[in-house]
């Protein structure tokens, strides 16, 4: 069986559904999405419910719910891809033709990386809200942490999507550790690859201030790589060995899904993403393929955030091929929102190039704001829901 799309978008995330919802505002053609995954989810509300401030419950949705008027859902997983009959394959055996193809499927645990580490989730003593199927796990995990007990978190490396925001996992539950009366007495651990917390001259002064209040430990220049399930021990990329863990907040390397390497889309990067051009978010060898979001190779830390930039870009110049009219051009902009109270959030906003980019004006959101919070907490879920998610954005 053979279906035929003038666009077809592989993930039905919130690059995907995004897109195909502008591109259907525009008149872009026909559209379809395939995705096998039954619920959508209001991704940044992840760490909020593993720190205790939120039921994931309340920000998912059946993606059924959430398909653009006018846009035809596969609800199939696709599985292989060939480039040049434009045709992709799906896990039940349908065939997909398209005219042009957008890969957005995210980002999948790899964890083959950190050696042990799917033992520990297993036996209940490590998660991430990042790995969303965990996260009641995670919030369970950081509520039961007593008196005595050593916690080590990790931020994961890059490609990881919206890595600095587990700082909101942690800093939430260290609130909570605080307010219980139990924080002097957690030993708590935090594990980063970066020179200092985030690398982010705009907000690591806030972010080693919280972190000097709540205790943490925090090991610069590292990386988890192995976790002894039995022993409770977590083996850093340097050499040092955090034994008698209690709780792991520890996210999964990630990687691109296999059908983008297997296809030769692939950068060459253990990642496997999807090789574009980082400013027009066209493949670099097949003009009729494009790539946004996490999966694609745009030189820029992966956020939620940058998506609404992306999206404008993409669907201007997926109509600029066909047209023949010249490329807009993503400049890299992407966003790290981070908790760093249980009632304030400092915002790190930046381009490609590591300027900074403010979408806010007059206001410094890089110092700790309540209003900040609130508007992260409250107001982004009513915009995702109802407007980038209608192509309103």
């Amino acid at each position: 069986m053979t279906e035929q799309y003038d666009i077809l978008i592989v993930g039905a995330g919130n690059a995907g559904i995004s897109l195909a919802a502008k591109l259907a505002r525009e008149g872009a053609g026909r559209i379809g999405v395939a995705d096998g995954t039954q619920l959508h989810r209001y991704r940044p509300m992840l760490n909020y419910a593993a720190g205790g401030q939120a039921d994931m419950a309340a920000f998912e949705r059946p993606m059924r719910a959430v398909i653009p008027y006018g846009v035809k859902w596969i609800p199939d997983h696709v599985v292989a891809v060939d480039a040049e009959e434009r045709t992709a394959v799906t896990s039940t055996g349908l065939t997909v033709g398209f005219r042009h193809l957008v890969l957005c499927p995210g980002l999948t645990p790899w964890w083959g990386a950190i050696d042990g580490l799917r033992e520990a989730y297993g036996a209940g003593w490590a998660a991430s809200a990042h790995v969303p199927e965990y996260v009641d796990s995670a919030r369970r995990l950081l509520a039961g942490v007593a008196a005595g007990d050593r916690v080590v978190a990790n931020v994961p490396p890059e490609p990881s999507s919206c890595g600095g925001t587990v700082l909101k996992a942690l800093f939430l539950a260290c609130a909570a550790w605080e307010r219980a009366g139990i924080l002097g007495d957690v030993d708590v651990h935090l594990v980063t690859p970066y020179a200092r917390i985030l690398d982010r001259p705009t907000i690591d002064d806030a972010l080693a201030a919280a972190a000097a209040e709540y205790g943490i430990h925090v090991h610069a220049g590292a990386e988890v790589t192995a976790v002894d399930h039995e022993a409770h021990e977590v083996v850093l990329s340097t050499g040092e060995r955090i034994d008698d863990v209690a709780a792991a907040y520890v996210t999964p390397v990630v990687r691109a899904p296999e059908f983008i390497t297997e296809a030769g889309l692939e950068d060459g990067g253990d990642a496997g993403l999807v090789a574009v051009d980082p400013e027009t978010l066209q493949h670099r060898a097949h003009p009729h393929v494009w790539a946004l979001g996490d999966a694609a190779a745009l030189d820029t830390r992966p956020s939620g955030g940058a998506l609404r930039k992306q999206v404008k870009v993409i669907a201007k110049n997926i109509q600029a091929a066909d047209a023949g009219k010249p490329f807009q051009k993503y400049d890299g902009y992407t966003v790290i929102p981070v908790m760093v109270s249980r009632d304030e959030l400092v915002l790190d906003e930046h381009v490609r190039d590591g300027s900074e980019d403010r979408s806010i004006p007059g206001v410094d959101v890089t110092k700790p704001r309540k209003s900040l919070a609130a508007f992260d907490r409250f107001g982004q879920p009513r915009i995702y829901w109802h407007r980038l998610l209608k192509g309103k954005v």
